[in-house]
């Protein structure tokens, strides 16, 4: 069974550049693309970034465009997502998810597609 464990986040100032992490277990790590998405208080979840490991594209969000970028550790299974200039707006929780994809099978930055989720990780940006 897949299973995804997130870790980093915490109280950020504006800003700050934490990352996050995303560890990718039970699976063929580079058979997967891996999805973020967040959830801010009072809103639906949307779509963040995500990186296609099997043909190596990355989307990005416009509200994220320029400052977060995504980033593999294949030794680790893992994928970061590193956060820079962060803004008050992007205080939410993060969640990974995966799918077996690639990323051009399509739709594949609808939450919609994706099949593993992680436990998600509160990032809370303060001034």
């Amino acid at each position: 069974e897949v299973q995804l464990v997130e870790s980093g986040g915490g109280l950020v100032q504006t800003g700050g550049s934490p990352r996050l992490s995303c560890g990718l277990s039970g699976g063929p790590f580079d058979d997967y693309t891996v999805g973020w998405f967040r959830q801010a208080p009072g809103k639906e979840r949307e779509g963040v970034a995500c990186f296609s490991l099997p043909d190596r594209v990355f989307y990005y969000g416009d509200p994220v465009k320029g400052r977060f970028a995504v980033s593999s550790n294949h030794a680790k299974n893992t994928v970061y997502l590193q956060m820079n200039s962060l803004k008050i707006e992007d205080t939410a929780v993060y969640y990974c998810a995966a799918v077996l994809a690639r990323y051009g099978d399509g739709g594949l930055t609808a939450e919609g597609r994706y099949d593993y989720w992680g436990q998600g990780t509160q990032v809370t940006v303060s001034s």
